[in-house]
């Protein structure tokens, strides 16, 4: 449903759009990665592995950190929660994995879902643990996005941030800030069960 549009059959006008865009073959590119803030995500789901991204300053398995970024083998991410390179830690991961899906499930094999975008790289920068997750560590997660971009050169054009709660906080609103500055787009959850974006002031978005 969501991803149809005005000019797809059936049609929905509040769709995303995306079928169209697939029908004239706008399906991503592997030199395109998004940062997922959120829960870890399991990279290596079948519907997942081949978009699955690495941080390419990265040596698996060498216990050095190769990028001089502070984080010893991040090569698919950095969990914040854990202050490990584990970015998935079983079903626990199970958001996470879902939102990974959202964004970039290979499409067009039939199997699985698709994603908006069939072709992309996924790097994961998990906050959210068993006990859920500080703004400080969301902090950390949007920094090392804007790092990997700005001082590594890596193509990434957005962070998906499905979450929210909490008040506002300047410290998170100067890191996407600094995000904003390095041409990374901040994509926020606007509203869920437990708050409405629509009637009162909810964070990050």
């Amino acid at each position: 449903w969501g991803m149809r549009g005005a000019s797809t059959s059936p049609a929905n006008q509040y769709g995303s759009g995306a079928a169209a865009a697939w029908a004239a073959n706008k399906t991503g590119s592997s030199n395109v990665y998004v940062g997922i803030i959120d829960e870890g995500y399991m990279y290596t789901h079948s519907d997942l592995a081949t978009n699955a991204g690495v941080n390419p300053g990265e040596i698996a398995g060498n216990g050095r950190d190769d990028d001089g970024n502070g984080y010893v083998d991040d090569v698919y991410g950095w969990d914040f929660d854990g202050n490990n390179n584990s970015v998935f830690d079983g079903a626990g991961d199970d958001h996470g994995t879902h939102v990974a899906g959202t964004i970039g499930a290979v499409g067009g094999n039939g199997a699985g879902v698709a994603g908006v975008v069939w072709n992309v790289k996924l790097l994961s920068g998990k906050f959210l643990g068993n006990r859920g997750g500080t703004t400080a560590n969301a902090i950390k997660a949007v920094d090392y996005f804007t790092d990997l971009k700005t001082r590594h050169g890596l193509n990434l054009v957005a962070t998906n941030n499905s979450w929210g709660g909490g008040g506002f906080s300047q410290a998170l609103q100067d890191a996407i800030g600094r995000a904003d500055s390095a041409g990374i787009l901040f994509i926020a959850a606007a509203g869920n069960s437990t708050y409405n974006c629509e009637t009162s002031n909810c964070y990050p978005a």
